[in-house]
């Protein structure tokens, strides 16, 4: 079995900007388990465990998805689960929940099992954060995006480690 999910990853100028962002709220906090920085990415669907087998017909699948490149907005801080993961979130762009829905759903044709909840486009900062602070005001930052990976989850030495084994390029990247 292996845990798979689709995802963004993001170039250095955001991924610097998200780990800055980060970095102040864990300056603000008393504690937290904060995202590993290597691991800073947005989810566009969630598989979860799957069987080797099924590698093969989740990239036959991704290859389908076709798309041009877009911007992401990267606009606000925000938390769940009463405050206590610590988020940024994306500005609900027309083409990225576009991107997502055909992602999910073509997921969903064949047969994996998809999240029910709303699509909420975020980077996920930390979990279990204990602050006493209030999510902020951020200046929106972002980037073009030009392809989505099929990530593997793995916990490598102890670590939660992310590896992208599958890219698809926007069509106009190709």
């Amino acid at each position: 079995m292996i845990r798979l999910f689709v995802a963004i990853n993001f170039n250095p100028d955001t991924y610097s900007r998200l780990l800055a962002l980060q970095d102040e709220l864990r300056s603000r906090s008393q504690r937290g388990n904060f995202t590993l920085p290597e691991n800073l990415h947005l989810t566009l669907a969630f598989i979860g465990d799957v069987s080797l087998k099924k590698i093969d017909k989740i990239k036959a699948i991704l290859e389908t998805v076709t798309f041009e490149p877009f911007d992401v907005s990267i606009e606000r801080l925000g938390t769940f689960s009463r405050g206590t993961l610590w988020w940024a979130g994306l500005r609900k762009d027309e083409s990225l929940m576009l991107l997502q829905h055909e992602v999910e759903h073509k997921l969903a044709l064949c047969g994996l099992e998809m999240d029910e909840r709303k699509y909420s486009p975020h980077v996920t900062l930390g979990r279990e954060v204990v602050t006493d602070v209030a999510p902020w005001e951020i200046e929106p930052f972002g980037e073009t995006v030009s392809k989505v990976d099929l990530m593997k989850s793995e916990r490598v030495g102890g670590r939660l480690t992310y590896t992208a084994i599958y890219s698809k390029e926007s069509e106009e990247s190709k």
